[in-house]
């Protein structure tokens, strides 16, 4: 499955009001949360509205996930019956510790397809990664199921059970980088190896720094993030720009890809361009560019005029 996820913004699933809101937000997705953001109480009430949003966020443009409870938690039995449904583009599963997590969320989704008329695989699987275990076994999560469409990180919960506590809570984003760099290194690499999205944990500093937010969108991008989970709408279109190509990146590689394919053309390897050899390799990752300008640009499309204004 091709999925572009710059931006996937939670929303408690027991909310219907923010669920509307999310309607009129640029994110290229939604988590509806029906974790963390949910009391047990509530749990129920989040798993209908759940349900019953799918068709009204696809139709506002946007890709619809679902935050499910942990394989432990004994609650994710509940909630797969209800949010697998017609339209919904997949599950996020919270603490994903092993492969057999994702071999035994596949196995009750695809009962949950069969059982209602859903096209079988067309429910994606992004497990959210969010402890050492999980970090250290990445590499067979990913490719556990080929329902995995990217593979999220979750840094909050991640760092307590490192020993960390409440520190990220009054360190900036640079001084508990490093803390986290292996994480975010194994999981990066992991999704590249299986050529899925790796999507990053929300950012931790304050709503209003939006200037720590991109340090942070930038420095993740380098290490091979494709996107972000975000907690606040206002933190969307910062972090959209940060994950698509510029249009000075994008001018490049196009000049780069005609000399490369002229260069071809004569039956050379390689060519020059601005100073700079460009072989294959170059060439490639232009292409990648490209191709990935063009798929945010069919997002794009998808959305509703009146919410791009």
């Amino acid at each position: 499955m091709s999925v572009v996820l710059r931006t996937m913004l939670y929303v408690p699933s027991n909310s219907w009001r923010m669920i509307n809101n999310a309607t009129r937000e640029m994110a290229d997705a939604v988590i509806l949360d029906l974790e963390d953001a949910v009391s047990l109480e509530e749990k129920e009430t989040g798993r209908i509205f759940s349900r019953d949003s799918v068709g009204t966020l696809k139709e506002a443009g946007l890709d619809v996930y679902v935050r499910v409870n942990s394989t432990s938690s004994g609650l994710l039995k509940e909630d797969i019956p209800y949010v697998v449904v017609e339209g919904l583009d997949g599950i996020m599963l919270a603490k994903t510790e092993t492969s057999e997590d994702i071999i035994d969320v596949d196995r009750q989704i695809s009962e949950e397809e069969k059982k209602k008329g859903i096209t079988q695989n067309r429910t994606g699987i992004i497990p959210l990664i969010e402890n050492p275990l999980g970090a250290q076994n990445v590499f067979e999560i990913t490719e556990a199921s080929q329902r995995v469409v990217g593979v999220g990180f979750g840094a909050g919960d991640y760092l307590r059970e490192m020993g960390v506590g409440f520190a990220i809570t009054r360190l900036t984003a640079r001084e508990y980088f490093p803390a986290i760099l292996y994480a975010r290194s194994r999981i990066a690499n992991a999704a590249n190896i299986a050529g899925i999205e790796a999507i990053d944990t929300p950012f931790f500093g304050l709503l209003i720094d939006t200037e720590g937010l991109v340090n942070e969108a930038e420095s993740v991008k380098l290490l091979g993030f494709t996107g972000k989970q975000l907690v606040h709408p206002r933190h969307i279109e910062p972090v959209n720009r940060v994950f698509a190509p510029s249009e000075e990146d994008l001018e490049y590689a196009k000049k780069m890809v005609e000399v490369y394919e002229d260069a071809k053309a004569k039956g050379l390897g390689s060519a020059s361009y601005q100073g700079r050899m460009i072989d294959y390799a170059m060439y490639k990752m232009g292409m990648d560019m490209l191709n990935k300008a063009e798929r945010i640009s069919e997002k794009e499309k998808m959305k509703p005029e009146d919410s791009l204004t």
